[in-house]
């Protein structure tokens, strides 16, 4: 993709009123009325009362997708995470309001069936989950004409009943229609990572208000190599919004009986390997009619692996795809032609209403290439009106492709294909999705990011990063409490923990390093915010939820542009980074510096209120003159609203302890009688996709990629539902991710390996259930294991469950008996991973020597890979879902079953945070 720039659809438009917005709807509609007036005769009048059917038609499936209760209040993506009883339960919907949960469940575990909308109608009722028994039979619907003579045939004759399949976009249009921006996002999120056609131009068939989803797509980034291959660096990352690419546009025209979609998917599939990137007739229910979906427009991009005996295309490609007939969805078709180098038009004959419709794109820059497949007898007429239309779209013969039953599909993409990498290669507009959006504002659509406090939110983060030019100058001049000075007092306060579990230190020692601490701690706050501090602190605590919501995700972004790009190193240089041997490669070193996020604003926010609470513990500030003592509940806010938080600073390896209990103290006040915790942990070494694992499993947000995500430790909050929370016997589960806080090196000796066996033994320590992430089935970090030792001697033991992801093979197999005893076994001399207990007399022990380890149990995982193929254009693994969705279920289990450490209340975690 083109790096960001001028655009090629000139100067970003200016915000188009709503009352212009809708004159210029009604042109385009009036336009195209005018262009088919003299087919439709005396039918015209008739046809304009369809709008009122259409209306009809988008409320019954909101109703009967059951989210008709989510147009006044939408559909958040807090109230798609929480944990309840069909988290456990891996069952076919049985009718139609299942669907749309079936769909955010099945997408957030990235399972390649999410779009199959089959329901299973005949289930036995002992089969259905308890609440949703009863559905069919509400649902189903009688209806006699006798009973009103006037009742409109048309809202009812081709409706999806509870015995009719849904049509999988017309889900998608009702779900996306139901939810508010920020599940929007993280809908086409997962579409991107599950390889799904992105929606790019929502209908609304009620009033005809289309929405460009440019918001919708901002959290989406994909990586992509560039040829030459083989170094650090011939892999880019960035925001599919933001770069730039030529666009290839596929419509149609009345009837083609050629499928688009299929064609799209093939010219996309690499190999023999059929893609289903564009939902088509020929897969489940793809036949099914469309209500509500038609007039959306889908993208995808074709992005290279850098390698050139696989990529169809050297550089991305961007394919757009228009559903329904251009001719309904005029405006639509106009925006597809203003943004693409080229328009593939299939249809099976052109006649007069076709070439009038055609003849008014006269003069457009755009190529046009006609795919037909015509009727018996039409030749002589297509012949006509084309020789009519190669002046009008400057075309050639060259242009007109014919593709019938008889014609070679292989031959035929491969030609296809040429002509796209021909138009590439030449002189061509390339734009971004936001050059599109500018485009759709100049045409009418709505663009969902020109809401008010989107853009108030996008504001005040400019005023922020337009400051940042160097992201390491600016933590260091701007947040100036840490770095050194955090680093110091950390170091300070680890001697003063270790004197007092020393036994009976000099007690002038003691008060030597308080002193000390004082003194760092008054350095500290005798600095004051810096501006930029102040202005994000002014973001998050917007009266505004939205706005608040906003700034976050603006603040993200922003800040990672903030900086120079870095290259990305492609997959074969990380693969030969990892130790093939168990190497002494520090997988806990980054290959990166550590990127400026929101973490640092909100870790300088924790400092101002650690180095202030330090003063008023000693007596050095009054309580009534504290000046940040309500930080905490602005971070936890955050954290309620899905953002991880810190618990452990990666740089410094520790713990800010006063911070962290005012969180937790905030937290324990705002949950008030729904406080039971479980802690869920995931450790290991890097890279070995834990991270990926844990937001697959529960829809969370922790930074994935070696390079971008921080190394602390962080921690997210998710609700359990009040129905189930009894059952599960807790409310809420607090997910810690170790981060980069584990190295891969397989020493025993040296501070660093202290620290990271101190820190995981808090982490499990505060645990009721662990992960511990593989990179081999016979490699445990050491730090790990000195934390199963350490917890043995206290009888806090936390249930454990080892996973072992498969980073090259998809078809991993299942758990082998054998492997987990390997696991527990004593492992080889260059990884071994034992614990010299001398001091206590414990002599030397491996993990099957632990009282906890069982290896009839089941405690080892094998996790396929996530892809079939090579990145980025290889298939998501199903295989891969539905282990992480079985894993997932033996953990809530688990819990349920109080086979992990006794639950918590957050009182009690703070508690267990101060002792450990």
């Amino acid at each position: 993709m083109a790096s960001p720039g001028h655009s090629d659809l000139g100067e970003v438009a200016p915000e188009i009123k709503a009352s212009d917005r809708r004159t210029a709807v009604a042109i385009a509609d009036l336009e195209w009325r005018e262009m088919e007036g003299d087919d439709d005769g005396p039918n015209e009048a008739q046809d304009r009362d369809f709008p009122t059917v259409e209306r009809s038609r988008l409320q019954e499936m909101l109703s009967l997708l059951g989210l008709e209760t989510y147009q006044a209040q939408k559909l958040s993506l807090q109230d798609s995470l929480q944990i309840s009883s069909d988290s456990m339960k891996n069952w076919a919907p049985h009718a139609p309001k299942d669907l749309p949960w079936s769909f955010l469940r099945k997408l957030q575990a990235l399972n390649a069936e999410a779009r199959n909308t089959t329901m299973v109608l005949d289930a036995p009722p002992d089969a259905r989950p308890v609440e949703k028994e009863s559905q069919v039979e509400e649902e189903t619907i009688y209806w006699d004409t006798a009973d009103d003579i006037s009742a409109d045939i048309y809202s009812f004759s081709e409706l999806p009943t509870p015995d009719t399949p849904v049509n999988p976009l017309d889900l998608l249009c009702a779900l996306l229609l139901s939810s508010d921006s920020f599940l929007q996002q993280e809908i086409v999120l997962k579409m991107s990572l599950c390889q799904f056609a992105l929606p790019l131009v929502l209908p609304d068939p009620e009033n005809h208000y289309h929405t460009f989803l440019l918001w919708a797509m901002r959290g989406t980034v994909r990586t992509w190599g560039s040829q030459p291959p083989r170094a650090v660096g011939s892999f880019r990352e960035d925001s599919v919004v933001l770069s730039r690419a030529p666009a290839f546009a596929f419509v149609r025209m009345e009837v083609s009986s050629n499928s688009k979609s299929q064609l799209l998917n093939a010219v996309l599939s690499p190999g023999h390997r059929q893609r289903d990137c564009f939902w088509h007739r020929d897969l489940n229910l793809g036949t099914n009619p469309r209500e509500i979906a038609d007039g959306l427009v889908e993208i995808s991009w074709f992005l290279p692996s850098g390698r050139e005996d696989l990529d169809i295309f050297p550089e991305p490609v961007a394919f757009l795809n228009l559903r329904g007939d251009i001719g309904s969805h005029w405006l639509q078709f106009k925006l597809l032609t203003e943004i693409s180098s080229a328009v593939f038009i299939l249809t099976d004959n052109i006649s007069k209403k076709e070439y009038k419709l055609l003849y008014s794109m006269k003069g457009s820059a755009t190529k046009y290439y006609f795919i037909l497949s015509p009727y018996r007898g039409k030749r002589n007429t297509n012949l006509r009106f084309l020789n009519r239309l190669i002046p009008v779209l400057k075309m050639d013969h060259s242009h007109v492709l014919v593709k019938v039953s008889s014609t070679d599909s292989a031959g035929f993409v491969r030609r296809v294909r040429a002509i796209v990498a021909h138009v590439a290669r030449s002189p061509c507009r390339r734009v971004s999705v936001e050059d599109m959006a500018n485009a759709a504002r100049k045409l009418g659509l709505r663009v969902d990011e020109d809401c008010a406090e989107c853009q108030r939110a996008k504001g005040r983060m400019e005023q922020i990063t337009r400051k940042i030019k160097d992201s390491d100058a600016y933590r260091r001049d701007e947040l100036r409490l840490q770095g050194d000075p955090w680093r110091k007092a950390a170091q300070v306060e680890k001697e003063l923990c270790q004197v007092q579990w020393a036994g009976d230190p000099p007690e002038k020692y003691r008060a030597e390093l308080r002193h000390r601490l004082l003194e760092l701690r008054m350095q500290q706050n005798g600095h004051d915010p810096a501006w930029g501090l102040q202005e994000f602190i002014s973001g998050i605590s917007s009266p505004s939820l939205g706005e608040k919501q906003y700034f976050l995700r603006w603040m993200e972004w922003g800040l990672a542009r903030a900086a120079q790009p870095r290259p990305r190193p492609s997959p074969e240089t990380t693969l030969t980074l990892r130790p093939k041997h168990c190497g002494a490669v520090d997988f806990g070193e980054p290959l990166w510096p550590e990127p400026l996020g929101v973490e640092h604003f909100l870790r300088e926010m924790g400092q101002f209120y650690e180095a202030e609470s330090c003063l008023v513990e000693a007596g050095k500030l009054p309580a009534g003159q504290r000046r940040f003592a309500h930080f905490p509940g602005l971070a936890l806010e955050l954290l309620l609203r899905g953002l991880p938080l810190e618990l452990i600073d990666g740089n410094t390896l520790s713990t800010p302890l006063r911070w962290v209990t005012g969180l937790l103290k905030e937290l324990h006040v705002r949950l008030e009688r729904r406080s039971r915790l479980v802690v869920l942990s995931a450790l290991g070494v890097p890279g070995t996709g834990k991270s990926t694992l844990l937001n697959t499993m529960f829809g969370l947000r922790f930074a994935t990629g070696r390079g971008r995500g921080p190394r602390g430790a962080f921690m997210q909050l998710l609700t359990v539902a009040e129905s189930f929370s009894q059952d599960l016997g807790c409310d809420h589960i607090l997910v810690i991710d170790s981060g980069g806080l584990i190295g891969g090196v397989l020493t025993e000796a040296g501070e660093r390996f202290e620290q990271e066996a101190s820190l995981a033994t808090l982490i499990m320590g505060l645990s009721n259930v662990t992960v511990v992430s593989l990179a081999e089935t016979r490699d445990i970090p050491p730090a790990i294991l000195h934390a199963f030792l350490r917890l043995e001697k206290t009888g806090h033991m936390p249930s454990y469950q080892f996973v072992y992801q498969s980073l090259h093979d998809a078809s991993a197999p299942g758990s082998k008996p054998r492997e987990r005893k390997q696991l527990l076994a004593q492992p080889r001399d260059a990884s071994r991973a034992t614990v010299q207990m001398g001091d206590q007399g414990g002599g030397t022990r491996t993990l099957a020597g632990l009282a906890f380890c069982d290896p009839e149990k089941q405690h080892v995982w094998h996790i396929p890979g996530l892809w079939h193929g090579v990145p980025p254009m290889a298939a998501v693994s199903l295989g891969y879902s539905e282990a992480i969705f079985e894993l997932k279920r033996c953990l809530l289990e688990n819990i349920r079953n109080g086979l992990s450490n006794q639950n918590k209340n957050v009182q009690q975690l703070i508690e267990l945070v101060r002792r450990l």
